[in-house]
């Protein structure tokens, strides 16, 4: 959520936001609610503060004008606060479709302008069959009986793949308990408000699997539910930076997505993550979002892939982050680079909803919350199925998963 009073007075604040391309008069409409609430509220407390002085008046043996007086300024306070509660809900309402201002340091512009920090590695040729024709021919994914079983875009992985799958989740979550992160298991299972807290709702509800007649929702990420653990919580100084690893399954309609990545599980409704979050202290966040980035190179470039690191434009960004690396991996059969991991700064804008904040020398303010993905499970085995091809038509396992697989290599079945 938006800190309404920085809108109201600081100009860089306001045209943070405006550089992600918000609704046209959306801002002054939040504005001018903003200030007829308040005026309301400082009307409701005034006649609060006249009926305390009429009750003293009856209760120092006042007669039946005192009497009076006291009840219409009850009912004048009554009617008062019931108006001031709809404004109040409105606003809110209103509030909550304001997205998080960019950061300074984000590049202008939209999904065409992200900047490229850096590139690493060298891309390949492409391979004799894409990640999802490699997959099949060589048993790693089922696809005709899970879309029989869950419609369009399930699959289930096999044999050696689900070996990869765990090898895969071992050396990130590996990687992060040495980086000081706690591991996870989270539900994948919330409410509504846990949704709302997280800077999902309303913004991405289209994208995300309702169930109890939407009493629940299923997370498209493990970041939601390892926000709440901190939740109305005033934490102190040496409990910062708190760094989570979560590891679940996630969920998405993937809305709006047609084309080749329909195919193979390169975007899938059902996969699976290890996800990080972190909290932490205002002054150190922008170091703990290159902390993430840092971790989310070292497990690329352990798996040998050639990637790129890019800085998205304000344009692009979503409503909760003010800044956001992507991690693109050279994608062979495509001859371009595609997003594997991304790793965002909410500031305090989650922070707000969820009331964590860390009381220091100067009293309290809000956190700052962070995240970025670990790994990726589907998307990073369709990468390495490309790249591990050999020219015998086996799958060569990277080095790095070997031993928590098993196996080397992977030759084609009889």
């Amino acid at each position: 959520m938006i800190d309404l009073r920085a809108l109201r007075g600081d100009p860089a604040y306001r045209a943070g936001i405006e550089r992600k391309r918000v609704a046209p008069g959306l801002l002054d409409e939040v504005l001018a609610l903003d200030a007829e609430a308040r005026a309301q509220r400082h009307q409701v407390e005034g006649l609060r503060a006249s009926q305390k002085q009429a009750s003293t008046r009856v209760g120092r043996g006042g007669g039946d004008d005192a009497r009076r007086e006291a009840t219409r300024l009850k009912e004048q306070v009554h009617a008062g606060e019931t108006e001031l509660g709809v404004l109040e809900r409105r606003l809110r309402d209103l509030v909550l479709q304001v997205p998080n201002p960019a950061a300074p340091s984000v590049p202008d512009g939209g999904e065409d302008d992200a900047e490229v920090i850096r590139t690493v590695g060298t891309p390949g040729p492409a391979p004799a069959r894409d990640h999802a024709a490699f997959a099949e021919a060589m048993g790693f994914v089922e696809t005709r009986h899970a879309v029989e079983a869950g419609g369009s875009r399930f699959a289930s992985l096999l044999g050696p793949a689900v070996l990869l799958e765990l090898a895969l989740v071992r050396l990130a979550l590996g990687r992060l308990v040495d980086e000081g992160f706690t591991p996870v298991a989270p539900p994948v299972l919330v409410r509504e408000e846990t949704m709302e807290e997280a800077g999902f709702f309303p913004t991405d509800r289209a994208q995300v699997y309702d169930v109890d007649g939407g009493a629940l929702f299923l997370v498209g990420t493990s970041e939601i539910p390892l926000s709440t653990l901190h939740r109305g919580e005033r934490l102190s100084p040496d409990q910062l930076p708190a760094r989570y690893a979560g590891w679940s399954s996630c969920f998405r309609r993937e809305a709006g997505t047609y084309g080749q990545d329909t195919r193979g599980i390169f975007r899938v409704h059902q996969f699976d993550k290890v996800e990080m979050f972190v909290f932490a202290a205002p002054a150190n966040s922008d170091d703990e979002l290159e902390r993430i980035v840092a971790v989310q190179e070292s497990i690329i470039g352990a798996l040998g892939l050639p990637y790129r690191v890019v800085a998205i434009a304000a344009g692009d960004l979503g409503a909760a982050a003010a800044k956001k690396y992507d991690l693109e991996v050279w994608l062979p059969s495509e001859a371009r680079y595609r997003e594997i991991t991304s790793a965002s700064t909410y500031r305090d804008y989650s922070a707000r909803r969820l009331q964590t904040r860390v009381v220091g020398e100067h009293g309290a303010e809000f956190v700052h919350t962070l995240n970025g993905t670990a790994v990726a499970v589907q998307r990073t085995l369709a990468f390495l199925w490309e790249h591990g091809q050999r020219p015998d038509g086996s799958f060569e396992v990277p080095a790095v998963l070997q031993a928590d697989c098993g196996f080397a290599v992977v030759t084609p079945p009889a």
